[in-house]
């Protein structure tokens, strides 16, 4: 009788299943916890790189996640930017940095970066960049006048940079700077010939007056020190001659340092072995933080569905034979998302 009843007890108790966490939500291009992993993800790609100008973003083209367990998710970003004003040494937070207009001839950064967000907090485990400039006949298209970048080694670009930044150390009377790296250059031809250039300097353990002496002995300021700033040049050839530069220096930023000893223009510069008409924003970087297995994935498990072309959302528009009841207003695809600032 007593295991009858303990049989019957047993059949009645109910039986308790662990039930699987439900997948994440797709996420569209546009939510803000996609904009959130964005923003991270374009502070890390600047934080990492150590040429030319920062980046902002411009839109996100793609984004995938995948889940690792509770609480822990993996993200995929596949995002487009444009360079900024910034150059990558300014203090000037990139909020607050101006995005050049596409008649400046602008530049575009492609990215892949791949995210991990564990309890609500997001990290970076790998990024992969490259950026160019935007193609002349684009430029020429919109504004027929503009003037297009010139080669960071050409001949006249060079010029204008070493008579500018000697110019500078032969006025100052604070430290005689050294060139670190030519940002940026233009040569206009008509209907003045003029050349403009940018360029980033460090100050040195010379003043001025004492380079005249010795110029050789004058070297970068040691890391907790370090005094960066940047250079704009404008040269006027012809029809008349006039030079005009301006420099400013950020003063000490703890933690940044630039990794080369800078260059001497007061015999000239000799063209470099690159004739890039931009800096490349070419970052492939994997987060020492993160696993090998994780982080090395990047490249493998890139996002796994095929990136939607601008070409081929015009052409699912075109197609789209559907009838719509009046006043429908279709939602936006969740993928690519907003253009911030403008196409390229």
């Amino acid at each position: 009788m007593k295991a009858l009843v303990a049989l019957i007890l047993l059949v009645q108790l109910p039986i308790h299943k662990a039930i699987p966490a439900a997948p994440p939500a797709p996420l569209g291009c546009d939510d803000p916890e996609s904009e959130a992993a964005a923003e991270v993800a374009v502070n890390y790609i600047n934080g990492q790189s150590h040429h030319g100008y920062k980046f902002a973003l411009n839109r996100i083209e793609d984004i995938r996640v995948v889940p690792q367990g509770p609480n822990n998710y993996i993200l995929f970003l596949e995002l487009d930017l444009l360079e900024t004003k910034c150059p990558i040494l300014s203090p000037t937070p990139l909020a607050n940095c101006t995005v050049r207009s596409f008649a400046e001839h602008a530049v575009e950064g492609d990215c892949d970066v791949k995210l991990q967000k564990v309890d609500g907090i997001l990290s970076v485990l790998a990024s992969k960049c490259h950026s160019h400039a935007d193609s002349s006949e684009d430029i020429r298209k919109v504004c027929p006048d503009c003037s297009l970048l010139a080669s960071l080694n050409n001949t006249e670009v060079l010029e204008t940079v070493s008579a500018a930044l000697n110019d500078y150390n032969s006025k100052t009377t604070d430290s005689y700077l050294r060139l670190l790296e030519i940002g940026r250059a233009k040569i206009q031809y008509h209907p003045e010939h003029v050349v403009v250039t940018e360029f980033a300097v460090g100050a040195t353990n010379c003043s001025a007056e004492e380079a005249k002496a010795n110029v050789g002995a004058c070297q970068l300021l040691p890391e907790d020190q370090s005094n960066f700033g940047f250079c704009t040049a404008v040269m006027v050839k012809h029809p008349s001659q006039d030079l005009q530069v301006d420099c400013q220096l950020y003063g000490h930023q703890p933690g940044v340092t630039y990794a080369h000893p800078g260059q001497d223009t007061s015999a000239g510069l000799a063209p470099s072995a690159v004739g890039a008409t931009n800096h490349n924003l070419g970052l492939f970087h994997n987060n020492p933080v993160a696993s090998e297995s994780s982080s090395s994935e990047i490249l493998r498990s890139r996002l796994s569905a095929k990136p939607v072309t601008k070409r081929a959302v015009a052409e699912a528009a075109q197609h789209d034979k559907v009838p719509r009841p009046v006043g429908f207003v279709p939602l936006p695809p969740p993928c690519p998302g907003k253009i911030r600032h403008f196409d390229i």
